[in-house]
């Protein structure tokens, strides 16, 4: 089952696109939009009392390379707007991964290029109250040939934060995954949340182009995908500020019930990572 939500579904769904809540004629206000990284005046070196310069604040200190996707203006089938987002991390200066399935037309199919409404990014925080962070826009969009992956490209590079590795070589099953996303904490309600939530998954079979894997410990609405997670990273890291990306979340149980999830693996489409950045990603 993908993971989709719609707001006026009486079900409870399983993680992912929560390009959701639907509006007729206007924008909802119900998602979180994510805000522009506010900036702080420094003093400009050697210019002791002879004005200020401003820099941003500096990137969260722990897995800076997460990114919170959000939109409030896709269109819907007989007019009106819908708002909702995914998840998704850095693997070049001007690129984000997440699932194909979150960039797609009217009818809800996946689509490539220019998307025809906004879609902002933003990297590097831990919750939307931090101070540090960058905040671009989506201007084109790849999907992978062969499974739930997308790439996207965003108005600026974002500095100061090691982009996720790509994994070489096929997952392993008993392999130990960490996840981070920004989906819902609730069962009943599908937004965003405003701050991160991280788990740790088992790889319980390994497929041509996926993997199915299941959380290490009982599992709760913040440790586990919801809705806005598709496109979650799966990775694995060292020291909480860099590491490497195996899988991407796609589909899987209803939230937050036990089962397997289902995620891409990035191996097999490396090679075409690195050829859609023009060898930036790796």
């Amino acid at each position: 089952m993908r993971r989709t939500w719609a707001m006026a579904a009486a079900v409870v769904l399983g993680a992912g696109v929560a390009f959701a809540v639907v509006t007729n004629g206007g924008t909802s206000a119900g998602a979180d939009q994510a805000k522009p990284p506010a900036t702080a005046p420094t003093q400009a070196a050697g210019q002791k009392g002879k004005g200020t310069t401003t820099s941003p604040p500096p990137p969260a200190a722990v897995l800076p390379f997460n990114a919170k996707i959000t939109s409030a203006d896709i269109p819907v089938p007989g007019g009106g707007v819908r708002s909702g987002g995914c998840s998704g991390s850095l693997i070049a200066p001007e690129w984000i991964i997440t699932a194909g399935h979150c960039f797609h037309d009217i009818d809800d199919k996946r689509i490539s290029g220019p998307p025809d409404h906004t879609i902002t990014v933003t990297v590097g925080k831990l919750k939307d109250s931090d101070a540090g962070g960058h905040t671009a826009q989506v201007v084109d969009v790849r999907q992978s040939p062969v499974n739930d992956i997308a790439l996207a490209k965003l108005s600026s590079a974002v500095p100061n934060i090691v982009p996720l590795k790509l994994y070489a070589a096929p997952p392993t099953v008993g392999q130990q995954l960490r996840f981070i996303g920004w989906g819902s904490r609730s069962a009943t309600v599908k937004l965003p949340s405003d701050n991160v939530k991280q788990g740790q998954f088992g790889v319980l079979s390994v497929k041509q182009y996926t993997i199915e894997a299941d959380s290490l410990v009982p599992r709760t609405v913040d440790n586990s995908p919801c809705p806005c997670d598709s496109g979650s990273p799966y990775f694995t890291s060292d020291d909480d500020r860099t590491g490497t990306l195996v899988a991407v979340e796609s589909s899987g149980p209803p939230c937050p019930q036990g089962g397997r999830e289902i995620m891409s693996r990035v191996d097999v489409v490396a090679q075409w990572i690195r050829d859609q950045t023009g060898g930036t990603a790796g």
